[in-house]
């Protein structure tokens, strides 16, 4: 399977399940179940792209010491409630002082 053919297969996967939730009846979506996973799944998804992008390289795992600082600093910055964009610019500053610094 080439590359575009996984996107199109994966585009066609993400428009069906968008019918299937916009086709669901109003019962299904009111079920606490349902709308607890729908609360959290954003959340499992974008946690697990962070973890990936932060402690891998390629294929291999890759722990790089400014990336976690960077990201230790956002999380401290997330939980003193700071804006999101302060949240960004602390782990970039951590990340690129880090750097600069050498390690």
């Amino acid at each position: 399977m080439s590359v575009w053919q996984a996107v199109v297969a994966v585009c066609l996967g993400c428009y069906a399940l968008k019918l299937a939730g916009l086709s669901a009846p109003r019962r299904v979506l009111d079920h606490p179940g349902v709308q607890r996973f729908a609360a959290l799944v954003p959340v499992a998804l974008l946690s697990a792209l962070i973890a990936v992008q932060t402690f891998t390289a390629g294929q291999a795992l890759d722990l790089d010491w400014p990336r976690t600082a960077g990201l230790g600093a956002a999380v401290v910055a997330l939980l003193l409630r700071a804006p999101f964009l302060v949240v960004l610019v602390a782990a970039a500053a951590v990340t690129a002082l880090l750097r600069h610094a050498g390690l």
